[in-house]
């Protein structure tokens, strides 16, 4: 079997993706795919892999799995999503490293499914602004309380991204960055679903309604249908033309007020990302997405 999960990072999604996906779950289910709603495994895979501790599985362990996560015939591919897989907010800085459950968890995954497909995908974000995201969603009084001793600016997206790929080598990984997601959002729907780029989807252009004003919504459905574009680049440029014009300001703008983080901090965490994304790019065992 296939199995695609979305893992992540925090503060990267607010289940969207998975909202999107679900809304297909019908039309997708005729092609062997199975969106089941997360109800049915985030728990279950949490619990499951907390009570191994470290441990290999038993043989029967994926089978009792699979049997409470998918109704009836085992699908090609099982499709699940969840933003805290790795750990909760609160816990990305534990012991003062970034993401010190990366390998615990993936590799417990990779036990739970050993014989399977195993596609794993990733959302990024700009330090600046994950930072202060995931503080905010964390219980911790102070930032530094919070870093437990380790340095902003030490953040490498490429490191967890090795560290993933050094426990599960024969895993599909595929990342994309998080402020992109409005130019990619249907290609992201498409890949994570495992269906090609003619398939017809439904809502593919959710995520751009939500940053976009209702007018300037309505003059860009207006302008693909009159202007059908030939190709995913031309289909970005349309919509990158759109939301210069018709953005709103306040969804696509994040004013950092936190303690600690500077102007200048900020100037150099978003420097540091974008040499970061390059060399995520450059990964030839990463599929990563771009406009």
């Amino acid at each position: 079997m296939e199995i695609a999960f979305h893992i992540g990072a925090n503060c990267t999604d607010e289940d969207r993706l998975l909202k999107s996906l679900l809304k297909n779950a019908g039309a997708f289910a005729d092609h062997g795919i199975k969106i089941p709603g997360p109800g049915k495994y985030r728990r279950l895979v949490r619990e499951t892999i907390e009570n191994l501790n470290g441990a290999p599985p038993a043989e029967n362990t994926r089978g009792i799995l699979l049997d409470a996560i998918v109704d009836g015939e085992a699908p090609k591919r099982l499709v699940m999503s969840n933003s805290n897989f790795i750990c909760v907010p609160n816990r990305v800085f534990d012991k003062g490293a970034f993401y010190e459950k990366t390998e615990s968890k993936i590799r417990a995954l990779v036990q739970l499914f050993p014989n399977d497909e195993l596609d794993l995908f990733i959302g990024l974000r700009n330090p600046a602004t994950f930072l202060p995201a995931v503080y905010a969603a964390s219980k911790a009084t102070t930032l530094d309380a919070y870093l437990k001793g380790f340095h902003p600016t030490h953040i490498r997206w490429s490191d967890i991204i090795k560290r993933i790929l050094h426990v599960a080598p024969n895993a599909q990984l595929t990342a994309w960055c998080n402020e992109d997601t409005p130019l990619i959002w249907a290609e992201l729907v498409r890949d994570i679903a495992g269906v090609s780029s003619e398939t017809r989807i439904t809502g593919g252009y959710d995520l751009l309604a939500s940053i976009m004003s209702a007018n300037g919504m309505n003059r860009f459905l207006n302008y693909m249908q009159q202007h059908p574009p030939q190709t995913e680049e031309q289909k970005r440029k349309i919509i990158a033309a759109f939301l210069d014009k018709y953005a709103i300001e306040d969804e696509i703008e994040e004013e950092v007020d936190v303690p600690g983080i500077t102007p200048d901090l900020i100037e150099d965490l978003s420097d540091i990302y974008e040499a970061d994304v390059d060399t995520i790019i450059q990964m030839e065992a990463v599929h990563f997405i771009s406009p």
